[in-house]
């Protein structure tokens, strides 16, 4: 796939700061300043920069594993993948998006996290909105961090109807990530990477609050999410082996009707789609070792036959494991499919 650079996302360290306190500044009334009209009339800093078959190399702000966007222009940005996970919030009109087997129309003030590694397209579509890219691999090391984002593959939409709990909280969540951003202050850096991981806490609290039905009192229900993080963290652990779904409700001490219900309550998924998309996410990066045949990652992540792991993979990542390997590493791609050299 070829990409051509065009005018369009002006990074929000190039514009002016605004002076209006964030609780009073309505996210939908934003003007386009003098200064970043000439930045995206002379064509500075597409959001894509590198672009290599469907992988993207973001170009983080210097110093900082970092990118901001405040985009606001008419310009499609064609399927593509990266290794930062990427927070989308239209703050101006509707927004067209497409990700794995899935398309989302996101209206004014909805927010769509997409996981590392997930391919995706932004339509062409008029408006305004903030676009986060964040590399968080330091961050998975905190087990409940790693656990939530395996929770929310391949995306999660927020809303304020399907998450009425925490929503306003995770909207000003990105509102303030954005403001700190442009500000660029001492320690803007750990102050957003610590309001990326406020939002991974609310998303978590919000699952683990849909247990609550399921629990006579606060002590009761405490003790259902100590108990069902320790499950999935022995799930991370243990996914490359022959699990069962009776194995895990015998682990946690729950019937298997009952480890079902309360599972899906609180993870959004049920067993095997959790467990099968922990062993996509090992193949993922088993794949990216050139020294290992297709054949040696499927069985290494725990999958017994070749068309199980084919067939699951291509339902979670929208590309086979052949085909994302081209895209991890494009030269191989092109010396293999014929294609033409990608244009950066």
């Amino acid at each position: 796939m070829q990409f051509e650079a065009s005018a369009g996302k002006t990074p929000i360290s190039e514009t002016p700061i605004s002076e209006t306190p964030i609780s009073e500044a309505p996210i939908s009334e934003a003007p386009i300043s003098e200064e970043k009209s000439i930045l995206v009339s002379l064509g500075v800093h597409t959001m894509i920069e590198h672009l290599e078959g469907t992988h993207e190399t973001v170009n983080y702000r210097k110093n900082t594993n970092l990118r901001i966007y405040d985009n606001h222009q008419y310009e499609e940005y064609p399927m593509h993948w990266h290794s930062p996970i990427e927070i989308v919030m239209p703050v101006h009109q509707d927004y067209r998006v497409e990700y794995a087997d899935s398309a989302s129309i996101l209206h004014e003030g909805d927010i769509l996290i997409i996981c590392p590694g997930v391919l995706h397209h932004f339509y062409a579509c008029e408006g305004q909105r903030y676009i986060i890219q964040a590399e968080i691999s330091s961050v998975l090391n905190l087990r409940e961090i790693d656990s939530i984002l395996t929770i929310i593959q391949p995306a999660l939409l927020i809303t304020p109807k399907l998450f009425p709990e925490v929503y306003s909280q995770i909207r000003d969540l990105v509102v303030r990530i954005e403001r700190e951003y442009l500000k660029g202050e001492s320690f803007f850096e750990a102050s957003i990477y610590s309001m990326i991981a406020e939002i991974f806490v609310l998303i978590g609290r919000s699952r683990a609050q849909a247990t609550q039905r399921f629990a006579a009192d606060d002590v009761r229900q405490k003790k259902y999410v100590e108990k069902f993080m320790d499950v999935c963290s022995y799930i991370d652990e243990h996914c490359t082996e022959n699990l069962t779904l009776d194995d895990i409700a015998s682990y946690s001490g729950f019937s298997k009707y009952h480890f079902t219900r309360l599972f899906k309550q609180f993870t959004g998924s049920t067993f095997y789609k959790y467990l099968n998309q922990k062993r996509i996410t090992r193949a993922e990066r088993s794949l990216s070792d050139m020294t290992l045949s297709v054949t040696d990652v499927a069985m290494a992540s725990g999958f017994t036959s070749m068309s199980a792991f084919i067939r699951m993979f291509k339902i979670m990542k929208g590309c086979t494991p052949s085909e994302f390997r081209r895209m991890y590493s494009p030269n191989l791609g092109q010396l293999s499919s014929g294609g033409s050299s990608p244009v950066l």
